[in-house]
């Protein structure tokens, strides 16, 4: 028997399907439609129309099932427990990619052709990227580090590679070209426990590009701020709030 039902005291009642979801309810459930999207549990037109759904609803009702049949990775589908939320909801937390496991790949190779490492993968503390006639991408925007120094050392003769960061990364670029070029416009200072980045090598009669761009899930939620946006001014329109 509970200790409730010891006492006699009644069970707090969850809210209903009736009462109304907030701003904050319906962000977590974008954010699980986020993952799903990510792991390839629903394709993009799928996606959309469940964002859509999402911030149009109205009540708790309309928000459950747009998430019924997806897996919830520890995160209630719609909380019915307020918690606070992030000031930045798209900032990374550089603790949860810090782990303790071997690197997925430790360098890369492309003759005639090209590689690419990019998604959720684990680099190490050294990465060893070659091309000759080819090119090759390196991007750490959703990488996992096994090492909080990491280097990177490209090499291309006659080709190009590509290596992309986030925003808030930690970044030194020290290569030099040869009839080529080796851009250092990402050298920087990122936010506090990123891991240091140091990008090193040569291009001989090609290139190696350095660059930061927000991640691909921070594209996806500025386009639904925007989207959420037109629907509120649309929704304010309608009620006269508006001129």
């Amino acid at each position: 028997m509970s200790e409730a039902a010891s006492s006699g005291a009644t069970p707090p009642e969850l809210p209903g399907p009736d009462l109304r979801a907030s701003d904050a309810d319906r962000e977590k459930v974008a954010e699980q439609l986020r993952d799903a999207m990510a792991e390839g549990r629903l394709d993009m037109t799928e996606f959309e129309e469940r964002l859509d759904a999402t911030y149009k609803a109205r009540t708790y009702g309309e928000l459950e099932p747009i998430t019924r049949d997806l897996p919830s990775h520890g995160a209630a589908k719609v909380s019915m427990v307020k918690r606070p939320v992030s000031d930045d909801p798209a900032a990374i937390d550089w603790h949860e990619r810090m782990v303790d496991t071997p690197p997925t790949s430790t360098g890369g190779f492309a003759f005639w052709s090209g590689f690419g490492r990019k998604g959720g993968w684990t680099i190490g503390r050294v990465f060893t990227a070659f091309t000759m006639w080819g090119g090759g991408e390196i991007d750490l925007r959703e990488a996992y580090f096994a090492s909080p120094d990491v280097e990177i050392r490209c090499y291309t003769i006659m080709g190009g590679m590509q290596v992309t960061v986030p925003p808030e990364m930690n970044v030194v670029v020290k290569g030099f070209g040869i009839m080529g070029g080796f851009d250092d416009r990402a050298t920087g200072e990122g936010t506090p426990g990123s891991p240091r980045v140091v990008v090193k090598g040569f291009a001989l009669m090609g290139g190696v590009g350095v660059d930061r761009k927000i991640r691909r899930m921070e594209k996806l939620r500025l386009k639904e701020e925007r989207r959420r946006e037109k629907l509120e001014r649309r929704d304010r329109l309608r009620r006269g709030e508006l001129d």
